[in-house]
């Protein structure tokens, strides 16, 4: 077989972005995946015969516009279905109803707090004014400012230059990134309503934080991070579940002339002469390229698929360290009707059922939950994000009957006094169900099947490490000019010729394809700019 550009280690959408950008300049790419469909985490798969579930991830918000359009994936098959705003009950009967305009949303909070109500338009305004600033960072390539090298003394100074009209709001993100989401909401909201409905984006991060962990103010703006009123439209439900968003990028990335196998698993990084020249497969095939690009997580490829003899032991270390502990699970379920919400009925709205569904009750509920994860047990009233997909897609579940998809946390990676055996899942379903029936009574009984998936799960089916979906905390150490570590968040690493382009890099998980699309910028000025030599130790 002929010798590749490039080479890809996952067709997760990561993977499949850098693929298809490289394609599109002329490369010749093959990417590899393990199983025997792509798109890692976020598939759509039929667990049951005519229920087509997104086993893991579930809701796209943050995939961006411009690569959206880059790569043309609305003619490629990712359709955004419009659903009602999303819902949260209490157990007094009293709800929120999460509207999108603000002066509805203000009114909505007026029923339960004036002063709060008056505080949101500027809480909105403040939150706006960031979004520019942090959009732009997502296209940042990292910078290592500690090297003493020309060129990344100028990278330094340049990205300086890019934010120089950030002035004070470097304050106010500063902030985003070292308060807790308690701390920072209650510069705007006195409420433990309001400072609940907020917060609680903390618990459902898909990390291992609660609303008063210091740095978990981050979170409020995900949400935000991308811009609705472009031609690339809205995010939300896909048509299909969010196997057709990677299902798209399958298609773009082979109209771009890439190579994608499946069922192939790599069993190391062909290193030679200092430098990577391809990838092994678990089947004993040897694949040959200029490049390889590791959509894997940083742990898997450093300290599995590269031979640390050609890695430094500092390095090594560093990888070792990086803190992947999760705390989230999901729960798939097929059921013969959708739950009935106590509090969403007696308000009498037109929608017959809600966009999503997020159920936490008070801030001491978010913390109790948080807490039994930290010592080894799972949350007895857990933090809930319910979508019913099939309440607006005909295509998830046969006639009559629907599916449910049930984000929550917090579990413990590993439980304090027994394993994660079917009792102890049973017993999490358990609680999920409970938690579920305070608010829609006898939905239990409408099930008819179950997955329930904790860390353990979700780090064995998609190599997730930890199970953690972003690869690794999102907190200050581990961020931009640390992600995944020190000196290598630029999307290279110590090998000459092995690149990084997942979850593990700038600016981390969720499905936003930024790593992927940021790694292809670096490897094709790395093409373009040739062999850079290294003169008493400044880059030339």
């Amino acid at each position: 077989m002929p010798t590749l550009d490039a080479v890809i280690i996952g067709a997760g959408h990561n993977g499949m972005v850098c693929a298809t950008y490289l394609a599109k300049a002329g490369l010749k790419v093959t990417a590899v995946e393990r199983r025997s469909v792509v798109g890692g985490p976020v598939v759509t798969e039929e667990v049951w015969p005519g229920y087509r579930i997104s086993v893991a991830a579930f809701w796209m918000s943050l995939l961006q516009p411009k690569i959206m359009m880059d790569l043309d994936l609305r003619k490629h098959g990712i359709e955004v279905l419009e659903t009602p705003p999303g819902f949260q009950p209490f157990a007094d009967g009293g709800s929120i109803v999460f509207w999108p305009d603000t002066p509805r949303m203000v009114e909505e909070i007026r029923s339960f707090s004036a002063a709060d109500a008056e505080a949101y338009p500027r809480f909105v305004a403040h939150m706006d004014s960031l979004m520019p600033y942090l959009r732009r960072l997502l296209f940042q390539i990292p910078v290592d400012p500690t090297t003493g090298r020309l060129r990344d003394i100028g990278r330094a100074l340049s990205l300086a230059w890019r934010f120089r009209d950030l002035g004070a709001r470097f304050y106010d993100i500063w902030d985003l990134l070292t308060l807790s989401a308690y701390d920072f909401l209650r510069r705007w909201f006195e409420s433990e309503r309001m400072l609940t409905v907020l917060g609680c984006y903390a618990s459902g991060s898909g990390g291992n934080i609660s609303p008063k962990t210091p740095g978990s103010a981050y979170v409020l703006a995900r949400p935000m991070l991308r811009d609705p009123n472009t031609p690339a439209g809205p995010g939300g439900l896909v048509k299909g579940g969010m196997g057709a968003v990677t299902q798209a990028l399958r298609r773009a990335a082979e109209a771009a002339g890439v190579t994608i196998k499946t069922d192939a698993e790599v069993s190391r990084i062909i290193v030679e002469n200092g430098a990577a020249r391809g990838v092994a497969l678990a089947n004993g095939e040897r694949i040959d390229a200029k490049v390889v690009i590791a959509n894997a997580n940083a742990q898997t490829t450093f300290l599995r698929l590269v031979d640390k003899a050609h890695l430094p032991a500092s390095f090594v270390a560093a990888v070792k360290r990086i803190r992947t502990d999760s705390s989230c699970f999901k729960i798939n379920l097929a059921t013969s009707q959708l739950p009935r919400w106590s509090a969403y009925e007696a308000r009498g709205l037109n929608a017959s059922n809600p966009g999503s569904i997020t159920i936490a009750e008070n801030l001491e509920e978010l913390e109790e939950a948080f807490e039994a994860a930290r010592h080894g047990r799972m949350a007895p009233r857990p933090y809930l994000w319910i979508l019913t997909p099939s309440a607006f897609d005909s295509t998830v579940a046969p006639p009559g009957k629907h599916v449910v998809s049930v984000f929550g946390g917090h579990v413990p990676y590993r439980l304090r006094d027994r394993d994660w055996d079917d009792s102890a899942r049973n017993e999490l379903y358990d609680a999920v169900m409970r938690q579920i029936s305070r608010y829609a009574p006898g939905f239990g009984n409408s099930v008819i099947h179950k997955q329930i998936l904790v860390p353990q799960d979700l780090e064995r089916m998609f190599d997730l490490p930890g199970g953690h979906v972003h690869h690794g905390e999102l907190s200050l150490d581990q961020i931009f000019f640390r992600r995944p570590v020190a000196r290598y968040a630029d999307y290279r690493s110590p090998v000459p010729g092995l690149y990084q382009c997942g979850a593990s890099t700038h600016p981390g998980g969720g499905v936003t394809g930024v790593p992927g699309h940021n790694a292809a910028q670096i490897l094709l000025e790395d093409l373009r700019s040739g062999p850079r030599l290294a003169i008493f130790g400044w880059r030339v």
